[in-house]
This record gives structure tokens, sequence and C-alpha cells, in this order.
């Protein structure tokens, strides 16, 4: 659980060591390190009560465990509100953590909500309560006394954030940058 954890937070923070820690090298003194600044003992295996500690001390990720390769079989989630996620899926065979590094991929889905955690088909608008409605980000945006509209796609959003999100999360960059200087427009309700 330690190694997978350890492995998880290299990958997103580019660390230098991540190949190493991959392959079992280097990583015993830094797992070591973990364990001994939460106090958890791993000697007789890891289970949810272990994940709430390391949650609790790594607040700056959110864990989250699957059990096996279904996506509707989750057996942890830390509920933490961060952009850094720490996928992981539980080997009921080997009782191993393993590092996810797509989740989509694992869970054979094309899209995944990392608000309620479910995976979904293409071509299906995936709505929850955990999402925003109109930018589709985790969690949802707040509502602005403006409508942003987006003329690329005709649609509005609820703030000048959501509008932002938008551009990121469907559009994968700043389409307004490159074109001829077009600003999207402002509504007033």
């Amino acid at each position: 659980m330690a190694h997978a954890l350890i492995i998880a937070i290299a990958r997103l923070t580019n660390d230098t060591n991540y190949v190493s820690y991959r392959k079992g090298n280097k990583i015993r003194p830094v797992v070591d390190h973990l364990l001994a600044s939460t106090g958890i003992d791993l000697s007789n295996g890891g289970g949810i009560s272990e994940l709430m500690k390391f949650q609790e001390h790594l607040k700056e990720y959110r864990i989250v465990v699957f059990r096996g390769l279904d996506c509707n079989d989750m057996m942890f989630d830390g509920q933490v509100d961060s952009e850094k996620r720490i996928n992981l899926v539980f080997d009921d065979v080997k009782h191993n953590f393993h590092v996810i590094n797509s989740v989509t991929g694992a869970l054979s889905r094309e899209y995944f909500c990392e608000g309620c955690n479910k995976g979904y088909g293409g071509g299906v608008t995936h709505r929850c309560q955990e999402t925003c409605s109109d930018c589709m980000s985790v969690p949802p945006c707040s509502y602005d006394a403006v409508r942003i509209p987006c003329e690329l796609c005709n649609r509005q959003f609820r703030s000048r954030t959501c509008f932002d999100k938008h551009k990121i999360n469907k559009l994968g960059k700043n389409p307004y940058v490159k074109r001829s200087g077009i600003v999207p427009r402002v509504i007033h309700l």
C-alpha cells in the first residue's frame, strides 16, 4: 500500500525517482519515512483503517482505491477536494495495491467522472450531483449574476471561472488566444 502511494505521488509530482521507484529501487527509505511519519504499521498488511490514516496524512491528494477492474466496485474514496488524485487498484489474489495511471484505460471506459467515480461511454452526456452540468468540472461551479456564452459550442456558462474550465475540459486549450482576438460576450441576467 505504501509503495503504491509513493509511486503514485512520484508520478503526480514528476519526481525524477519515479522510474526507479517503479522498479523497486530507492523506494525503501521513502516508504519507511512515510510509515514513520504516519505511525502506520503494515507488517500484517493494510486495509481501510490504514487507508484512512494515509488519507488524513496526505491531505493534498484524494486517494481512491478500486477492488478489481470494475468501476462499480470501489473499496475506498478519501473524499478530499483535490485536483491531485491517487487511483489504486487492490489485487484480491495477491493482496497488493497497484497504481492506476489511466482510470479510463484500466476500467475500459472512454470517460470517467471523478465526482461520482463512474465510467461511461462516448457520446453519452454524464450528469451527477458532483459535477458542474455546464463545464463538467468537479466540484460544481457556483452561479454568478452573468452567463458567459461560448461562441464555439453555442452554450452558456455559470461564471467566468466555469467558462474557463469549459475551455480546458472540453476544448483542451484556449481557442480564443489563437483566433483573431475573439472574446466571449457577457450576458447579464
